[in-house]
């Protein structure tokens, strides 16, 4: 039991547990919710313990670990008492988030973790390995490159919705605030619904919308180019909804008993992606940079597995990374700083793309 999975009874948690047994691993399962984990370890023979995350800082520091990988949102929540508990236990901290507020916290932590001689890296999953990969990659072409655009299309196969309870619950946390944007190296807020596009993406004309994603806080780091915006496909209706009425559906999602409502029916109604979609899903990602002194670009694309079968195994890859000691240096890291811009190629059926610009 060299690390610990906590949030080990979620949709992804249960995904990383498969992944990391089919390798050999033996983590340690943690959550809140004991009739929910002793089930799964007994099916895979794994040891386990139930805390409150308040509580968190006395068992990562009697456990024995090195390592925890936390996959319990939502992370604004639920990051800070884990991140408090690993940095006093001298215990790297890995995670899955998308959310930015988190990301904005641990940077702000670098000297702790490098103090302390551990890691902070937030991301290891879909959010945010294959885009923060991509953009050092492409990044890397035009090293005087100010401007960078991302975007992406992870939700849809065929129709079908591929999203789970937890992700949404954390979508509900972050869009009162609306979306971001970075300008000149400051993150800016930006009303959601804004700055909707159409565009050839992929091969066919597509709806993007800018939204928060990480990497408008992480790519910064990464690539250290000031003016960056993401962009996800959507399709047509829900663009348009968008469009119309992003601002109002921030100011509803600001009453917390609207968004404790809506949590509880994403429970009760959002099982997440079916099997075929792990299996068969696939999503692509796009990346842009150019100087704009002189409209020289350069561009790339990647394709993934589904975006959660994804970040089962990109997860268990960043955890044996930092066991072995793979990493490029304690403190806060972005994944592409942490084990290098090819990290997302190391999750099979991951490839880099020759595909025409997205203009």
């Amino acid at each position: 039991m060299t690390w610990m999975l906590y949030g080990a009874t979620g949709y992804t948690g249960k995904l990383i547990v498969e992944e990391a047994v089919r390798r050999g691993h033996k983590p340690l399962l943690a959550g809140r919710n004991v009739e929910k984990l002793a089930p799964l370890a007994e099916r895979y023979g794994l040891s386990y313990v139930a805390f409150d995350i308040d509580t968190a800082g006395l068992f990562v520091a009697n456990s024995g670990i090195r390592a925890v990988l936390h996959a319990a949102g939502p992370f604004v929540v639920t990051s800070k008492p884990m991140v408090d508990a690993c940095l006093r236990a001298g215990v790297h901290y890995l995670d899955i988030t998308g959310e930015i507020p988190v990301y904005e916290a641990n940077f702000a932590r670098d000297s702790e973790a490098q103090a302390r001689g551990i890691v902070l890296i937030s991301g290891v999953g879909f959010d945010i390995v294959p885009s923060d990969c991509l953009a050092k990659t492409v990044a890397d072409k035009l090293p005087d490159a100010d401007t960078l655009e991302i975007a992406f299309d992870a939700l849809l196969m065929d129709g079908e919705p591929g999203i789970t309870a937890g992700t949404l619950k954390s979508m509900v946390g972050i869009l009162p605030g609306g979306s971001r944007v970075r300008r000149n190296g400051v993150l800016l807020p930006y009303d959601l619904g804004a700055g909707g596009i159409v565009k050839p993406f992929g091969g066919e004309t597509r709806h993007l919308m800018p939204i928060p994603w990480g990497d408008v806080f992480t790519a910064y780091h990464s690539t250290g180019i000031p003016n960056i915006t993401v962009y996800m496909t959507l399709q047509p209706p829900a663009w348009h909804a968008l469009r119309a009425s992003g601002v109002l559906l921030q100011t509803l999602l600001r009453f917390a008993p609207l968004r404790r409502q809506l949590d509880r029916i994403f429970d009760a109604y959002v099982p997440g992606p079916s099997e075929a979609r792990l299996k068969n899903g696939r999503a692509l990602l796009y990346a842009r940079v150019t100087r704009r002194s002189d409209g020289t670009s350069a561009e790339g694309w990647m394709q993934t597995p589904e975006a959660y079968a994804f970040t089962g195994i990109s997860a268990v890859n960043a955890v044996e990374r930092i066991l072995e000691g793979a990493y490029a240096r304690n403190g806060t890291l972005t994944p592409s700083l942490a084990f290098g811009a090819d990290f997302a190629l190391s999750v099979p059926g991951t490839r880099l793309l020759d595909m025409p610009l997205l203009d």
